[in-house]
């Protein structure tokens, strides 16, 4: 499979229309399932099937010769899953998931006030990002961007990128260590 697999990503460069259909076929099923193994939902794990087949699509003229599809594809696929992950992480019905998960017996109302608390604190400490950081920081937190793609979207290094966002977590970790316990809970919900 993998001199096939080298070969596949050599045609999907040179824009083979043929070659997505094959790979669609011998990989759907196995991003799917893998994907439902983390996502635990069907729904999204189709769409991330989608998502990857879409990105292998736009993002082919990037591809190095002879690159292996398989490694590749499931590169995407994690990277998918994780800004899921970091999109779901600030919504209330998540929290409240990791809460029943750790079995963590607390009532919603409290849940609700520590979860408003949270979110407040990060949207008081994040404007007083420099601009061009707090900028950077979204795009990568919020928004889900690999380092890579910010670098190439703000014609930056993806070094100069890296540094940005380690600035910024430093910063974001110095301005909410007062809050003790919940500074943790704030660093996994908002900045990782």
């Amino acid at each position: 499979m993998q001199d096939n697999s080298k070969t596949y990503c050599d045609r999907l460069i040179k824009g083979d229309k043929k070659v997505i259909d094959r790979l669609y076929e011998i990989y759907h099923a196995r991003i799917f399932h893998f994907a439902l193994s983390f996502l635990k939902n069907e729904e999204d794990s189709y769409d991330i099937v989608q998502e990857v087949f879409v990105k292998l699509w736009e993002k082919r003229s990037s591809f190095r010769k002879g690159t292996n599809i398989d490694a590749l594809m499931f590169t995407m696929a994690k990277n998918t899953i994780l800004s899921i992950f970091r999109k779901r992480a600030s919504e209330q019905k998540y929290i409240e998931f990791l809460g029943h998960s750790m079995q963590i017996n607390t009532d919603a109302t409290s849940e609700q006030v520590d979860y408003s608390f949270l979110k407040a604190q990060y949207e008081s400490v994040i404007p007083k990002l420099p601009p061009k950081r707090k900028e950077i920081f979204i795009l990568s937190r919020e928004k889900g961007l690999t380092n890579k793609e910010i670098a190439k979207l703000k014609g930056i290094s993806e070094k100069t990128v890296e540094d940005h966002i380690t600035k910024s977590l430093a910063f974001l970790k110095k301005h909410i260590s007062q809050f003790g316990i919940w500074a943790l809970l704030f660093y996994a919900l908002f900045i990782e």
